[in-house]
């Protein structure tokens, strides 16, 4: 049986396994069922795919080839153990970058772990071409199927081992989400003073893609660089005066971007 004519059933409704769902639909899987403990996200994600839905774990349908698991990391496991009932001869697969595959050991015959690595949202389109997948599965057969899988939507392809994917996800958060956090800051600030955020952008698109050359060392630039003591204590009093948690994160971000500067320079 070709890899695209296996049925497969999504449990999970949120920002993964909605682009993931999509994506292999265009690509011409077969969605079967969506999985949500909310109707009104699978009752969405459904419709959208054309496939059927349900609200409880006990209706997931049980002959399908393919079952791919995005939820939360907090309840994976109690969401996995509860499709036992499933085709024991079925793929089983979950998306989380920090949970193990071996999650899966005892509860189900074939199994892996499908990564795709990139910040999702349910209202952004998203290029899965552009995504870079880190599989991993239980058997050299179930490998290749998960890969043939994961090349239909993306060429970024790789293997990695459930200690590795740990430490993706957590470069990933530095990254992606502390990266986006520093945005909120720096939004905060301008509000506070009548500026506008958009104003930003410009240097926030350089600095993303100057990475694509250069190391994040190499691209280092501003005053913690330099270490201008001057501007990083007029800064920080500033800070102080208004936003003394802020003061902290600028104190400590800045020693360590010195630290870096002055090991690389060694």
């Amino acid at each position: 049986m070709d890899t695209k004519d296996k049925s497969i059933v999504c449990i999970g409704a949120g920002n993964v396994a909605t682009h993931l769902s999509k994506a292999l639909q265009q690509k011409g899987f077969q969605l079967q069922q969506v999985y949500s403990r909310t109707e009104e996200s699978a009752r969405t994600l459904a419709d959208t795919l054309g496939c059927d839905w349900t609200t409880q774990l006990t209706q997931v349908y049980e002959k399908a080839d393919i079952y791919i698991v995005s939820v939360k990391d907090a309840v994976l496991e109690t969401v996995i153990s509860q499709l036992t009932h499933c085709n024991p001869e079925a793929l089983y697969l979950h998306t989380a970058g920090s949970m193990p595959m071996e999650i899966w050991k005892g509860k189900q015959k074939n199994y892996g772990v499908a990564y795709p690595m990139q910040t999702f949202s349910k209202q952004r389109e998203m290029r899965m071409e552009d995504v870079p997948f880190f599989i991993e599965a239980n058997t050299a057969e179930n490998l290749l199927q998960l890969r043939k899988i994961a090349e239909n939507l993306s060429p970024k392809v790789y293997e990695a081992t459930s200690a590795q994917r740990k430490y993706l996800h957590i470069a990933a958060v530095f990254a992606c989400n502390f990266s986006n956090h520093m945005y909120a800051i720096c939004e905060h600030l301008l509000t506070a003073h009548q500026l506008p955020f958009e104003t930003m952008l410009p240097l926030i698109d350089e600095t993303a893609r100057k990475v694509h050359e250069l190391s994040p060392i190499e691209a280092q630039t501003g005053p913690a660089r330099r270490y201008d003591e001057n501007v990083i204590q007029r800064h920080l009093d500033m800070l102080m005066e208004e936003e003394p948690q802020l003061a902290e994160i600028y104190r400590l971000l800045s020693q360590h971007i010195h630290q870096y500067e002055t090991e690389k320079q060694k």
